[in-house]
C-alpha cells in the first residue's frame, strides 16, 4: 500500500500550514493539496482523488456539515472533522459524525499551533485509521427512523423498578457515538443500569449524553460521585474524569476521579470494566464497541475470568474494530455480534443473570 493521500480543508492559513506539516511528518501520508474552502476542495477532489480528508467544519461559502453530507451522498471518503472545544462545536461534531464522519481532532480556542503539535502522534494515528475505516457502516438509517416526533422522555412509561442487582458496562471510541445510540434505543425502560466509556472531550458530554436520551426508553445522564444506580437509567462517563463502579452498604455506586489518563485516555474504558469485575462478579454484562486501539480488552478479560457476559461488536458493523479485535485475540468474548444485534444479546444476558 502507497502513502496515504490528504487532502487538508480548512479557511486559517494557518490551520492548514499546522496540520500540512505535522501530516507531512509521517513517512506513510502525502498531504496533496490544501483548500480554504469547501467549493474549492470540491475541485480538488476530483483531480488529486485523496484518501482521507481533513474538514473544519465553520466556512466561507459553504460549511463543513453541508459539503459532508453532499460528500457522503455522491462520493463517500474518510473523513476526519477538525471540531472546536465549545458546545457549538460539539454538536456540529456530533451531526458530522451521524453523517459519516470517523473521527474528529478537537482544537482548543486558543493556542492552537502547540496544542495541534503536542497531539501530532495521535492525529497522525487518526488520519492513518481514516484510511482503513469503513466508511458508512453504521446503518444511519435505522438509527434516523428510531427517533421519536417527540423527545422519549415525554412519552416514558411509568415502570416499577426494583433493586439493581445487576449491572450492563459498555465502552467505544471512534464510531462509538452513533454505535451507542443504535444499542440504546434498542434497550427496553426497565433495563438494568447501563455504564459506559465512551472517549470524547469534556466540552462534548453533555451534547452527547442528550442524543442519548433522545433516542432511548431509559433516561441517560452524566452522573455524580457518589450517586446511586438506578434500573433504567444510562450513566454516562464525563469527559474529563474516570468513571469507577463500586458496591457500598449492598448497593452499587458511581464514584469519578481525576487520576492519570489510561490508555492515553481519560475517561478509560479499562477503569470502569476493572472496578466492574471487583464487585460485580457475574452479575454483569461487558460490551465492547467499535474504537480505535484496545482501550477496554484487558477489562474485558477481568470481567470474564470473575464470571461477566461479554459480547464483542463484529468487524463487519463497526468503524474501526481495534478495541473489539483486541478483546477477540484475547479469547475474552463469549458473543461476537453485527451491531444491530447487540442490545438483543444484552437484555438476553441481563435476563439469565440471577443477581444473587
Amino acid at each position: 500500500m502507497g502513502k496515504i493521500r490528504v487532502l487538508v480543508i480548512d479557511d486559517s492559513a494557518l490551520i492548514r500550514k499546522i496540520l500540512t506539516e505535522l501530516l507531512s511528518s509521517s513517512p506513510d501520508i502525502e498531504v496533496v493539496g490544501a483548500a480554504e474552502d469547501p467549493l474549492i476542495a470540491r475541485d480538488m477532489i476530483k483531480q488529486l482523488n485523496p484518501d482521507v480528508l481533513t474538514l473544519d467544519i465553520e466556512m466561507p461559502h459553504m460549511d463543513g456539515i453541508t459539503f459532508l453530507r453532499n460528500l457522503m451522498r455522491l462520493r463517500p471518503t474518510p473523513v476526519v472533522m477538525i471540531s472546536t472545544l465549545t458546545e457549538h462545536g460539539a454538536e456540529a461534531t456530533l451531526e458530522a459524525l451521524s453523517l459519516g464522519a470517523v473521527d474528529f481532532i478537537a482544537k482548543p480556542k486558543v493556542d492552537v499551533v502547540n496544542t495541534l503539535n503536542e497531539y501530532a502522534d495521535e492525529i497522525i494515528a487518526k488520519v492513518k485509521m481514516a484510511a482503513r475505516a469503513r466508511v458508512g457502516s453504521i446503518n444511519q438509517r435505522e438509527l434516523r427512523t428510531a427517533i421519536p416526533a417527540a423527545p422519549v422522555a415525554a412519552v416514558r412509561p411509568s415502570v416499577k423498578l426494583g433493586a439493581v442487582n445487576k449491572v450492563i458496562v459498555l465502552g467505544a471510541s471512534t464510531g462509538g457515538t452513533e454505535a451507542i445510540k443504535i444499542v440504546a434505543k434498542n434497550l427496553l425502560a426497565d433495563s438494568p443500569p447501563v455504564l459506559i466509556t465512551q472517549h470524547l472531550p469534556a466540552a462534548f458530554s453533555e451534547s452527547f449524553v442528550k442524543h442519548i436520551d433522545l433516542v432511548t426508553a431509559m433516561s441517560a445522564s452524566i452522573p455524580t460521585h457518589g450517586q446511586v444506580l438506578e434500573n433504567g437509567h444510562i450513566y454516562l462517563a464525563p469527559g474529563d474524569r474516570h468513571m469507577e463502579l463500586a458496591k457500598e452498604n449492598g448497593r452499587y455506586v458511581i464514584h469519578l476521579n481525576d487520576a492519570a489518563p489510561v490508555n492515553r485516555h481519560r475517561p478509560a474504558v479499562d477503569v470502569l470494566f476493572n472496578s466492574a469485575a471487583l464487585c460485580t462478579g457475574s452479575n454483569a454484562v461487558c460490551v465492547l464497541l467499535t474504537g480505535m486501539g484496545a482501550d477496554g480488552a484487558l477489562g474485558m478479560q477481568t470481567m470474564h475470568e470473575a464470571g461477566a457476559k461479554t459480547v464483542i461488536q463484529d468487524e463487519a458493523s463497526s468503524v474501526v474494530w481495534g478495541m473489539p479485535g483486541a478483546a477477540f485475540k484475547l479469547g475474552c468474548a463469549d458473543y461476537v455480534e453485527p451491531l444491530h444485534e447487540v442490545a438483543h444479546r444484552i437484555s438476553t444476558l441481563a435476563k439469565s443473570i440471577t443477581g444473587r
